[in-house]
């Protein structure tokens, strides 16, 4: 397939079907009218809301799990609220309307926001502002005594829609497939730093503008090498539009360097084969699979089966924490050293090892589910009938025992889960030589 096929199918396959948006829109609508009621005594579904955050941008993806809204609240009620403890009282007072239509078993307030659960994983985090000059809005803090605090979504959301025709609609292209890349990587990043990145390097180069799919694989290249040539110590980013500070939540330049170097060498690959293997590497697997991979390999071996499974067949995908393994090397009893290290300094990871993979850093809360997937490529896996690729569990312990018995491309995924969410990942690259 030429890259431009390639490309427009993939963001096909990450595009928010009609059945999801519209199953949003309903929960938005009823979400609405239940705060209408309670502060207007009015039915509208629509009116005094506004979808905000990826979704509201038009820059979400499928498997979208984490949904803002604003509510609007009257004028008139200012004086109500603008009072000691009135912040809490109007996160509370919007809890207590949303409950009319949802169980209060699902319904919690957090801080600056009424969160809303559903049973497929989602939630709805439903802000309460009042609207000041220049369509910003004014939302309440609990953090110690209470505060107002400004937001402006509106000026991300008209930067977005003025960017898009000036960037031949590749900006928001661009904020899919990054988040792609964040939901395979595991990617500590949220979608307005995501965005607001991908605004910052069109902006910073004219050569994509009249550009389309065809310079996707350069697309993606340049825009790797830009997110890891951010400054090592930047800590926050200007939003797009409104300018509001955005903060890094964990440094993304390692990830961003290893999806650059994977996109150098799809990009520069003689084999159709690589070209799709890196770029799934990159993308995951809504990345469109090399037409004749069954085939050529069912030339190696009649009995080849592809085993691998993918955690966003059964979990939606939230990356919200940190996570990062590593693995031990060890032969005879005897540890050689690190993984990351032995990788970082080119060194050759040989057959007949033992290897201990762990989890090495992870600030996510308890309580929380651990799995692991191990999946083996090339030539001697599919001879030996041994993709393997199976989602597993955690025994307790967080660490997974394998050994290395055969040269070849090997990988190791690390998955963390809560609330029936995965909201951290990390994988590592095991090469095998001979």
């Amino acid at each position: 397939m030429k890259t431009s096929e390639t490309f427009q199918e993939f963001l096909g396959n990450i595009k928010i079907s009609d059945a999801t948006a519209g199953t949003i829109s309903y929960r938005y609508g009823r979400i609405t009218k239940s705060l209408n009621q309670y502060f207007r005594d009015t039915e509208s579904t629509t009116a005094n809301s506004l979808q905000v955050g990826s979704y509201g941008r038009y820059s979400g993806i499928k498997g979208i799990s984490d949904l803002d809204m604003l509510y609007i609240i009257p004028k008139s009620k200012w004086d109500d609220y603008d009072k000691s403890g009135g912040q809490t009282k109007l996160l509370q007072d919007t809890k207590k309307a949303i409950a009319k239509t949802y169980s209060d078993s699902d319904i919690k307030v957090d801080r600056c926001v009424v969160t809303v659960n559903f049973s497929d994983g989602t939630h709805i985090d439903v802000q309460p502002v009042f609207e000041v000059e220049d369509q910003d809005y004014k939302y309440p803090d609990t953090y110690g005594d209470g505060s107002w605090k400004i937001t402006k979504p509106r000026k991300e959301m008209d930067a977005m829609l003025e960017a898009e025709p000036n960037e031949n609609r590749n900006l928001r292209r661009l904020c899919k497939m990054a988040r792609s890349w964040k939901n395979k990587n595991g990617v500590c990043m949220g979608g307005l730093l995501i965005d607001t990145l991908a605004y910052n390097f069109l902006n910073s180069t004219t050569y994509f503008d009249s550009k389309s799919y065809a310079y996707y694989d350069e697309l993606s290249r340049d825009f790797f090498k830009y997110l890891y040539d951010q400054p090592k110590e930047q800590k926050e980013y200007g939003a797009l539009g409104s300018k509001q500070r955005v903060k890094v939540k964990k440094s993304f330049r390692r990830k961003s360097k290893k999806a650059y170097d994977l996109a150098c060498e799809a990009i520069e690959a003689s084999s159709e084969h690589t070209q799709h293997n890196k770029w799934r590497d990159i993308y995951g697997n809504d990345f469109p699979k090399y037409v004749n991979e069954i085939n050529e390999a069912k030339a190696i071996n009649l009995n080849y089966e592809n085993t691998e499974e993918f955690i966003e067949n059964t979990y939606l995908i939230n990356i919200r924490y940190d996570l990062e393994i590593d693995c031990e090397i060890i032969q005879k009893g005897f540890r050689d050293g690190y993984l990351r290290e032995f990788l970082q300094k080119k060194f050759p990871l040989l057959i007949n090892k033992s290897l201990r993979f762990f989890i090495k850093n992870i600030d996510v809360p308890f309580p929380y589910e651990v799995k692991w997937k191990v999946t083996n490529r090339g030539y001697e896996a599919i001879k030996r009938n041994c993709i393997r690729g199976q989602i597993i569990n955690d025994l307790g312990s967080g660490v997974r025992n394998e050994s290395t018995s055969f040269k070849g491309s090997h990988f190791v995924e690390c998955y963390i889960i809560k609330n029936n969410v995965v909201v951290a990942k990390d994988a590592i690259d095991v090469p095998v030589s001979s």
